[in-house]
């Protein structure tokens, strides 16, 4: 036998004595026991200290650096939800590339040596776009979301027939990081209360994961929520903040588990924000005070959030009465949204140091950032000189307006028109009066702005104009609601408009794709200035500008934060991601987070601004700025309402 010939062999018996010794040794398992009131990972006793990290509103390229900085501050666990919307935009199609690969994501957890706890919904809440759920399941209007309607049934069994296969190798006993799976999300806190959708979940988790993973609920931290949200078959666990009253918490958790581990699945190390609200602080020493009391019980806990991440896009969820979350979900977590170290994360650390042993070795340190100066822009063109450019679709003709749901949009914007009947000389007022502006809407009169329309706000404004003239109504999707009996939250104009006492027909609708026309470059400069506009107020424009970043210099391009100085509202683009809304003069968010994995050296970093109300700009030409330092703390206490701060999400029912 020639000498290859014997190398092959050898390597091919040492290969096969491996397998077998892996197939003869223990079995990796994770289950309860009930006896102990215990976890037990591989027979032995074992407790999650955990973190909630969102893959999603993290740019793929930072996923290990956050997920490092979990890791060295003790953490033996994450916890992440998968939003369902996010990966299933349109009926089966399916992504999971990019900042959307799950499973690479778990894979990372894995080799860093974090455990996951995975909440894959189908309704994850999360203050994400519509709790996690697809828009298009509106397409029947009367569905019942989280229940035994069959339509929506249906649509949760194709994807979880997707998802739950894509996950099961993942599971801790199929030599995976993931020890347990959520069933559904703060169900008890949901008017349904249907006992048979959840056993239905649960026969579907059960069909593609098997029977040994531990499979679990969460809700509210008593008995109210408990009585809805909790099932036999799953393990149920409760959700509370600093200040709780923690024994009764976790008593209340007892009264539906009298045995096994004492679960915090959501334990809040901060708080949401809404547009026009406080940013909200929750200090370090509550956290670390609720935390190490918890822990001295011998709790599982899991800090929600240990990092927030960005709403980029248009993902971010909103509140009842409705109140959208803004682009940052900073949340005061440990780690900001730009992954940096704070106090609170040092505090967490020291606390679980006297619990359980941490990784030796330095922590990531805070990534670093670089200001790139003051950037000018260049007026483009007004979204009705673009209009035909925009829209990514012919458009449609009703007699009454259709939502965005009917006209297969899901986010974004919609562009409504008709014309005036009559003259109004005099003002008349153009009214929602059953509120069905979702959510604000943009009027314009042959082109020259005339006002706005809130949701539940503001339903009527004044117009003029003659007979014939143009009425175009700029739709804005602020965030679907995420939590609460309004999750079937329609979009666009819901209800019919009236001009005085009459019901406004007659309507073209243009559902508008600015993604795809920025990234073409489709925009150009706007040849004539248009119509005269009022002072405060102008037709949503866009403006367009460029920065370059030199090649050659050590650790460059970096991160940064974008700053638009006495701009009123919009959205901003840079290379064509969409960063998220921007809204200083409501507040509290001020600047916007820019990753440097969007950035370049080799080509100039292009800038899109759609203003939506009013620019700062001389003869057409505006600034913005790029910092180094983030600004999400400043409200405009015009629009102020103090919100409840129990840490309850109770609170937003």
């Amino acid at each position: 036998m020639s000498g290859v010939s014997m190398s092959m062999l050898i390597g091919n018996l040492l290969l096969l004595l491996m397998l077998c010794g892996a197939s003869i040794g223990a079995p990796r398992t994770f289950s309860v026991d009930y006896q102990k009131n215990c976890f037990r990972k591989d027979g032995q006793p074992f407790r999650y200290i955990s973190g909630s990290i969102h893959y999603n509103r993290i740019p793929r390229v930072y996923w290990k650096d956050r997920l490092l900085k979990m890791y060295m501050a003790g953490l033996n666990a994450i916890q992440t939800y998968v939003p369902w919307n996010y990966h299933e935009e349109s009926p089966g199609l399916y992504d999971f590339s990019g900042d959307r690969d799950l499973l690479a994501f778990l894979k990372l957890a894995q080799e860093i040596g974090l455990l996951v706890i995975l909440r894959p919904g189908p309704y994850i809440c999360a203050e994400w776009e519509m709790g996690g759920l697809p828009a298009w399941l509106l397409r029947k209007k009367d569905i019942v979301l989280r229940s035994t309607d069959k339509d929506y049934l249906s649509a949760v069994h194709s994807w979880m027939g997707k998802l739950l296969p894509m996950i099961k190798p993942f599971l801790y006993q199929n030599g995976g990081p993931i020890i347990t799976v959520q069933v559904e999300n703060e169900y008890g806190s949901y008017f349904a209360c249907d006992y048979n959708y959840l056993r239905n979940l649960t026969q579907l988790f059960r069909k593609h994961l098997g029977d040994e993973v531990v499979l679990f609920t969460t809700d509210g931290g008593s008995a109210f929520f408990l009585k809805c949200g909790s099932i036999q078959g799953l393990y149920a666990t409760v959700d509370f903040g600093p200040g709780a009253n923690i024994t009764a918490a976790f008593e209340a958790q007892r009264h539906v588990e009298p045995n096994g581990p004492l679960v915090n699945s959501e334990f809040y190390t901060g708080w949401l924000d809404h547009w026009g609200s406080h940013h909200s602080v929750v200090s370090t020493d509550a956290v670390t005070k609720s935390l190490t009391e918890m822990l001295e019980k011998g709790a599982n806990v899991n800090l929600y959030m240990f990092i927030g991440g960005t709403n980029f896009g248009y993902w971010n969820g909103a509140n009842e009465p409705y109140s959208p979350q803004p682009t940052s979900y900073d949340y005061d977590a440990p780690l900001t949204e730009a992954g940096d170290l704070t106090k609170k994360y040092f505090a967490i650390r020291d606390v679980i140091k006297k619990f359980h042993k941490i990784p030796e070795g330095p922590t990531p340190p805070s990534t670093p950032k670089f200001g790139y100066g003051t950037i000018t822009l260049q007026k483009t063109e007004t979204l009705l000189e673009a209009l035909k450019k925009l829209s990514y679709s012919d458009p449609v003709k009703s007699l009454y307006p259709l939502t965005f749901t009917e006209l297969n949009q899901a986010r974004g914007f919609v562009l409504y028109r008709t014309t005036l009947p009559y003259n109004c000389s005099n003002p008349t007022p153009l009214s929602s009066p059953l509120n069905g502006v979702h959510d604000r809407a943009y009027v314009s009169v042959d082109g020259v702005a005339a006002g706005i329309l809130e949701r539940s706000k503001i339903i009527t404004m004044n117009v003029t104009g003659k007979a014939g003239s143009r009425l175009d109504i700029l739709v804005e999707n602020m965030g679907r609601i995420n939590y609460g009996k309004g999750i079937n939250d329609f979009k666009g104009l819901v209800s019919n408009m009236t001009l005085g006492a009459d019901v406004l027909t007659g309507w073209t609708m243009y559902s508008l794709n600015l993604e795809q026309a920025i990234s073409k470059g489709v925009l150009k400069k706007s040849i004539s200035s248009g119509p005269p506009q009022t002072p405060t107020l102008s037709s949503p424009t866009f403006y367009e500008g460029s920065f370059v970043i030199p090649g050659g210099i050590p650790d460059l391009p970096q991160d940064s934060f974008i700053k638009l100085p006495n701009w009123t509202k919009g959205q901003i683009w840079i290379n064509g991601f969409n960063l998220g809304r921007y809204w200083p003069a409501r507040g509290p968010q001020v600047t916007l987070f820019v990753p440097s994995s969007i950035l370049k050296t080799t080509t100039p970093n292009h800038i899109t601004v759609l203003e939506l109300e009013s620019a700062p700009c001389t003869n057409g030409t505006c600034t913005v700025e790029f910092t180094d330092t983030p600004i999400i703390g400043t409200t405009h206490l015009d629009y102020y309402k103090p919100i409840s701060r129990l840490f309850s999400k109770k609170n937003l029912l």
